[in-house]
C-alpha cells in the first residue's frame, strides 16, 4: 500500500510539473530559469558595487549601450545611453556626491523568454542627495548578458 501511495504522489507530481511547462510553452505565464534570475540580480549587485566605489562608468555597464534606452526620474524623460551617462555625471560629480547605494525588495517578473520587469527599492546614504524611493526596470537578454533598456526611478517624498 505504501508503495502505491508513493507511486501515486510521483505520478501526480510529474503530471502537475508537465502541465506547468506546457502552460508556459503554450502562452501561459512566462518563466525564467534560476540562472536567468540570478544573472538579473547579479547585474544589480554589480551596479551597487560600482556605485559604492564611486565608479559611474562601471555602474552604467548594467544599461544596454544603445540610444534606445529610456531613463525617467525627477519628472524628466531622458533617452539614450549617452544622455543617461551625462545626467549621472552631472548629478554626481565625485564619489562623495554619490554616497552609498543599496537596493532591496527586488521583484523580478518575466515578460517573455528574454525580458523581465524588475521592481525594487533604492536607498542612497552618506551624501547630500540622501534619500530613497522605488524603481522599475525593463531588462532584456543581450549577447553581453541581461541589460536595462528602461529605468523609471522615483524618490519617496520627504515627510
Amino acid at each position: 500500500m505504501r508503495c502505491r501511495s508513493l507511486l501515486l504522489v510521483l505520478v501526480v507530481s510529474t503530471l502537475l510539473a508537465g502541465l506547468g511547462w506546457s502552460a508556459a510553452a503554450d502562452g501561459g505565464d512566462p518563466v525564467l530559469s534560476k540562472a536567468d534570475l540570478d544573472a538579473i540580480r547579479a547585474v544589480l549587485e554589480d551596479q551597487d558595487a560600482a556605485w559604492n566605489r564611486g565608479d559611474i562608468e562601471g555602474f552604467m555597464v548594467g544599461y544596454d549601450r544603445t540610444e534606445a534606452i529610456v531613463f525617467t526620474s525627477g519628472g524628466k524623460i531622458r533617452r539614450g545611453f549617452d544622455e543617461t551617462l551625462r545626467r549621472y555625471k552631472e548629478a554626481y560629480v565625485d564619489a562623495a556626491a554619490m554616497g552609498k547605494l543599496g537596493f532591496s525588495d527586488l521583484e523580478i517578473t518575466p515578460v517573455g523568454p528574454d525580458a523581465a520587469v524588475v521592481l525594487g527599492r533604492w536607498e542612497l546614504t552618506e551624501t547630500e542627495k540622501s534619500g530613497g524611493g522605488i524603481f522599475t526596470l525593463v531588462m532584456v537578454r543581450r549577447d553581453a548578458g541581461w541589460r536595462i533598456i528602461h529605468d523609471h526611478t522615483s524618490k519617496t517624498p520627504d515627510e
